[in-house]
């Protein structure tokens, strides 16, 4: 073979597809790197999601009381607050037409537990001693008027042009709060409590 031909420059057609193939080869190996990065930052994000799909969520434990003492609370002291605006004889006179015994008693103490018991909760204070009553008017309600309106607590009946309308409510809204109440009693009450800090002062007495 003469040197002119061993020397001879490679075709350009042929270094024009060299080229390419670098290239390319340059862009899979890009394109592996991201896939790569993507992959590793879906399997992170599937690990953080999964903590947040089950409980205990990553936070602490302890603050789910507080949601739970607004509502309750704060239902209990509405109900009650109610049957004084609209005069607590309406109240007292419901009582005596569903044959409650001392019917004029009864609903002071009702509408004073519900006041009283209902700012205890939201204070997180003395909650299961202010379980007690709370707890007995619950189930007085669910006995002797809930019971036979079935578990629905809002039954939608129909829509017209004065707005909805709805039928006699049962006894599901009764369960949440005894359900609320029970969960306070054993769980406790939380931060941000007057139980929190007794039982926090109490353990601290112990210890020395």
């Amino acid at each position: 073979m003469h040197v002119d031909q061993a020397l001879s420059p490679i075709p350009q057609d042929e270094t024009n597809h060299s080229k390419r193939r670098g290239a390319a080869a340059l862009g899979f190996d890009y394109v592996g790197e991201i896939a790569v990065v993507a992959a590793v930052a879906f399997m992170d994000l599937l690990a953080r999601a999964g903590k947040l799909a089950i409980c205990p969520l990553p936070a602490p434990t302890g603050w789910y009381a507080i949601p739970l003492r607004l509502i309750v609370g704060f239902g209990f002291m509405q109900h009650g607050y109610a049957k004084l605006a609209r005069g607590p004889e309406d109240f007292i006179n419901i009582l005596h037409a569903i044959g409650v015994p001392a019917a004029v008693m009864v609903g002071w103490v009702t509408i004073g537990v519900e006041l009283i018991g209902g700012l205890l909760v939201v204070l997180g204070a003395f909650v299961p001693l202010a379980t007690i009553p709370m707890a007995i008017i619950l189930f007085v309600a669910i006995f002797t008027v809930h019971l036979p309106n079935g578990f629905s607590s809002i039954k939608l009946q129909f829509f017209d042009a004065a707005g909805a309308h709805f039928g006699q409510p049962g006894y599901e809204t009764d369960l949440l709060y005894l359900s609320g109440l029970i969960a306070l009693c054993f769980g406790g009450a939380g931060p941000l409590s007057v139980d929190g800090l007794l039982g926090s002062f109490r353990s601290t007495r112990s210890r020395r």
